[in-house]
């Protein structure tokens, strides 16, 4: 069934959906930042076990979707509020900890280990309103009910999503752990970034 439902798409319309994909994983937001600053700090190992657990931070929100989530958030804009402060907050708190931070790799922004990582990583995605907002509003747009189930279809597209979001932030983090080398002189300033940064995004969701 779900085969048929992936075949009966549109090649073009999953060419569309998998090029907005790629762009919200390449705009810098708190996925980014965290992958990024963990790799940084902690190496690959670090920076790859903080995309895994943004990815799992996905995989709930596609599930929510599936189930009928989207549906709820429409008829009730309080709910995405609740959803907004909360990561709003948790990017607060991660600001504070990387602007508190001595300058010592594999604290402060980064988890001192890859479980902390990936617990890290997936409490940032499952309060990130952003991701939230795009599989619950965003991937509906592209479900025609004549291929099959909504649901379905809701949970293939969040499958093709979360394929290429995985690959990306593997390449991410390990990516910036590689460079770690490079940026290790400039810890201290790289955290007052971060935290700027994360700061920038908790403004940003509770002002918008």
């Amino acid at each position: 069934m779900m085969w048929e439902v992936l075949t009966g798409f549109d090649p073009a319309v999953l060419v569309a959906f998998i090029g907005a994909g790629l762009l919200l994983n390449f705009t810098p937001g708190a996925d980014f930042v965290f992958i990024s600053a963990s790799g940084i700090a902690g190496g690959p190992r670090i920076g790859m076990a903080a995309g895994i657990g943004v990815c799992i931070g996905v995989a709930v929100h596609v599930a929510l979707a599936a189930a009928g989530v989207s549906a709820l958030l429409l008829a009730y804009p309080a709910s995405y509020d609740v959803i907004r402060y909360a990561g709003a907050a948790y990017l607060l708190w991660l600001a504070v900890q990387a602007w508190r931070d001595d300058g010592k790799l594999g604290e402060g922004r980064a988890a001192p280990g890859p479980w902390a990582a990936v617990r890290r990583g997936f409490v940032t995605n499952v309060l990130n309103p952003k991701t939230a907002l795009f599989i619950f509003a965003f991937i509906p747009q592209f479900t025609d009910p004549a291929i099959g189930p909504v649901w379905m279809q809701i949970a293939v597209l969040g499958a093709i999503f979360l394929f290429f979001g995985t690959i990306f932030a593997l390449c991410l983090g390990t990516a910036a752990g590689l460079f770690a080398d490079a940026l290790r002189a400039r810890v201290r300033f790289l955290n007052k970034v971060t935290a700027v940064l994360f700061g920038g995004l908790a403004a940003r969701l509770v002002l918008e």
